[in-house]
This record gives C-alpha cells, structure tokens and sequence, in this order.
C-alpha cells in the first residue's frame, strides 16, 4: 500500500494520517474500507475477524495485515483509531477493550445490544478523555437531513408542529441466518434497532428534548425465524410541543424509501429516500437531492458513511471534540430501548 507521508485537515494544517484499524469484515465494513482507502488523513494498518478467510480477503485487497484476535491488533503504537463493524454484542466490550488502550473509537451503530453495554462504553469513554469515542449516524449527514435542521433551526417556516417517520423493508428468513442476528441477547432487538435506528434519531434530532414515548412491537411474518420484532409503531411527545407517529417493518415486500414529514405553521416538508420536497403554498419544489457514490451495497442514502468518517478524523487530528459522541449517539439508541421497554411493559416512558 502507497505510504501517505504527510496531509492536510479543513483548517490547512499539515498533519500525518491516523493509522487505522477496522475489526469485522462482515458487510457494512465495505462501506468503511472503501471510504478510508480513499481518505487522506487514514492509513489503513489492519483488518480484524475471526473468520481468518475474510479477514485475508479484506487485507489483500486493501493492501494490509490481517488479525484474527482484536486485542493483538491494540497492541500496535502505528493504530491510533479503530472502527468497530461486529455484531451488536461485541460493539461494547471491543470498544471499551480499545478505548482503554488508548485507541479512538468510530462504532457503527448501535453503540450495544442493551442500555447497560452501552453504558459501559461511555464509563470508558469518560474515564480516558485522552481519545475520542464516535457513534456513526450518517444519515444526520445527508443533504436532506442538514435542510430539515437547518429549517427547524431557522424558523424560516414557523414553528415545528409534527413529524412523521415511516420504513417499510423487507427482510426474509434467510438474513438471519448470520448466527447473531434475530436474537435479543446479540442483536438486541430487529427491525427498530437495526434499520429503523437512523429513522427514529433524525426524529430525535430534529425535535428536540422528548418529554414521553409509547410504543409496541410484535413479529408478524418470521414467528418461528426470529426471537426479535419485524414491525414497531410508537408515539413520541416534545418538549416544546412537537408529536411525532413512527412506523417501521421489514414485513413488506420490498424495501421501499424511507419516508420523513415535518409539518410547520407554513410549510411542509416531505422526504422521501433521500430527496427532500417543500410543499407551500400549493407548490411543490425540490430542496435536497442525494449524492451518488460508490461505496457499496450497504450505502442506502447517499455518500453519508464517507462524509461522517472524514467529519470524525478532521476533528481528531484537529483535537477538537466529535460531536456524535457516547452520549450524543446514546439518544436515538435510547429511544429504540424505550420503545421495547414500553411495549413490553404497556406503559408509556416519561422523561424528567
């Protein structure tokens, strides 16, 4: 692999890459393999999995040694940041294990398959100020996304008055198959939160401090697959006065785009994949569209994957603080446990 000797972050300085480590070579780690290879400030050092195959795969075609034992990889001074793309039940341990060694941290979501984990991961993150801990949330980085901030920010359209956010996917028995997947003690949970995470953080996001939530699951097409829901609906109350309706399932027939409406005094506005429509006044027109880009089967919306992991290590090298950290990533995390502590219990969750 061609050695990047020296280049420059957003403020100009010159800097040496970070080397970098990814453990698990499953398939969302194509999306940042493909990402880091074409970032300058990363140079990619390892790749970790326990299926020794995969891992010589991915270190062949990406130029760079390959582990099958993560905590042998942590032991290299050249690494100073590790992504994590393992099943949901080693996101915790592996992040604290790296943290501890003195490691910045960029975890795919969900940070944990359960609220204990996860706060394991930000005890640690706590204890050694020194690294940084990130959670990726890339869809915060879509053009669409960055709009609707910017307009409930603004006030350009009035207040904010409801949201709404709709996944309808589709997931045969023959996803589960990977052995961690589909089970509540590994992956922590199905459709909420594996794909409807994102969904119900741009929610989260864009409304603000949640004063309650009410929600149910249940599994309407893979009784007998899966231990976990394919299908969750909740109710989401505001501080400020906002109410949003969710509705996710991988029980459709296919995975249609996601759907997202913010309603204002003035205007509405509509997405849907990842194009943004403003409805006012009895026209509609185009605020945001998606960018292309050709980081793999994984990348549903956009060139978001690349944009946060090139956020992340500009504000590394920078020494500035990343701002999807533990407990910024812990919010949409949260509210997809309260949707199954409220379901399991038929009581809604208020927050303090």
């Amino acid at each position: 692999m061609q050695q990047r000797r020296s280049t420059s972050t957003k403020s100009g300085e010159t800097v040496k890459p970070l080397g970098t480590a990814i453990i698990g070579c499953g398939s969302i780690s194509g999306v940042h393999l493909k990402a880091i290879a074409g970032l300058e400030l990363a140079e990619l050092k390892a790749v970790v999995d326990i299926n020794e195959s995969l891992a010589q795969k991915a270190a062949a075609e990406y130029g760079c040694d390959y582990y099958t034992d993560y905590k042998e990889m942590l032991k290299r001074e050249d690494i100073q940041v590790v992504h994590i793309c393992t099943g949901h039940y080693l996101h915790a341990p592996m992040t604290v294990d790296a943290l501890r060694a003195g490691k910045h941290v960029l975890t795919e979501k969900p940070m944990a398959e359960n609220k204990a984990s996860a706060m394991t991961m930000l005890q640690a993150a706590q204890e050694h100020p020194e690294v940084q801990l990130g959670v990726i949330f890339q869809n915060r980085y879509n053009p669409s996304s960055v709009r609707m901030r910017q307009a409930v920010d603004s006030g350009e359209f009035g207040k904010l008055q409801c949201m709404k956010g709709i996944v309808t996917w589709f997931r045969g028995p023959g996803y589960y198959e990977t052995e961690w997947k589909g089970k509540w003690a590994t992956e922590g949970g199905g459709v909420l939160i594996n794909q409807a995470i994102h969904t119900l953080d741009l929610l989260q996001w864009l409304g603000g401090e949640m004063t309650s939530v009410k929600g149910t699951i249940s599994n309407d097409s893979l009784e007998g697959v899966i231990e976990v829901e394919d299908s969750a609906h909740a109710f989401i109350q505001f501080k400020n006065g906002v109410r949003a309706v969710f509705y996710a399932t991988n029980a459709y027939g296919k995975s249609a785009p996601i759907e997202v409406e913010l309603v204002f005094e003035q205007a509405t506005l509509s997405l849907r994949g990842d194009t943004l429509y403003l409805q006012q006044d009895d026209q509609v027109t185009v605020l945001a569209e998606p960018v292309k880009n050709d980081l793999g089967e994984k990348a549903y919306w956009g060139m978001s994957h690349q944009y946060q992991i090139r956020d992340f290590y500009e504000h590394v090298l920078e020494g500035k603080h990343f701002w999807i950290d533990g407990p910024e990533g812990y919010k949409g995390f949260s509210l997809v446990m309260d949707i199954y502590e409220s379901s399991r219990t038929g009581q809604k969750i208020v927050y303090e």
